[in-house]
């Protein structure tokens, strides 16, 4: 099997060289940076297959790192390690294009859990070509990642994206909040956050919004359907 190489940002250096040592011994080849411009000078020479980064650090903190990594390299899986627990926190974390969000304190084997399903995800992925998705007057397209509704350009960001995405491709059925954590995150996180209730609420404002025909529906107490009326 291929070495899979891991960039690890981490200005804790005790923090970082235990992580370090313990991804090690999974044979995980990992290169550690203290500095936020540091670790994303490593990214830009670099190959790597993941890349876990703190928030708060020195040189540039983390949603800055992972704006400019996405600038350059839109599919390199992106874990946050953060004390910032907050649902803004979370929500500027993937919007600036992370992957998955894990909260210090947290136990090595959940970091790994979360590794091996965003290496997965990676490996699995299928880039689609030539797909548009289309439910009433709303349009998907895979290969532009524009969307479109009355023929007027809807701005997403890429968390919304998908999720719209995923609810496109299971219309008129009821998807739940596991659901949406699993196909959408890519784990199976704390379905009590309210972070998923945060972006379908987005993606009602920019889709549902000024339209008397609304897509995006709730079912109380089990999730959420985008279907026509």
């Amino acid at each position: 099997m291929e070495e899979i190489r891991i960039l690890l940002i981490e200005d804790e250096k005790k923090i970082a060289d235990t992580l370090s040592k313990g991804l090690s011994e999974l044979n995980y080849q990992v290169e550690t940076a203290y500095d936020g411009k540091i670790g994303l000078r490593m990214f830009e020479s670099g190959d790597f297959d993941l890349i876990i980064t703190d928030i708060n650090m020195p040189g540039i903190n983390g949603y800055e790192l992972c704006k400019q990594v996405r600038g350059s390299n839109q599919y390199i899986p992106i874990l946050m390690l953060t004390a910032l627990d907050a649902t803004d926190d979370k929500i500027e974390g993937f919007d600036a294009g992370a992957d998955d969000y894990l909260v210090k304190p947290f136990e090595f084997k959940e970091l790994v859990a979360r590794i091996r399903a965003l290496l997965k995800r990676t490996l699995n992925q299928q880039l689609p070509t030539g797909k548009i998705l289309t439910v009433a007057d709303l349009e998907l397209n895979l290969d532009s990642k524009e969307v479109t509704r009355s023929g007027k350009l809807v701005n997403l960001t890429a968390k919304e994206f998908q999720l719209l995405e995923y609810l496109m491709r299971n219309r008129n059925r009821v998807v739940s909040r596991g659901d949406i954590a699993e196909r959408v995150w890519d784990i199976d996180f704390d379905t009590k956050t309210n972070v998923i209730d945060v972006y379908v609420n987005f993606l009602r404002k920019k889709i549902d919004k000024d339209h008397e025909n609304k897509l995006i529906h709730t079912y109380v107490g089990m999730g959420y359907i985008l279907k026509e009326k």
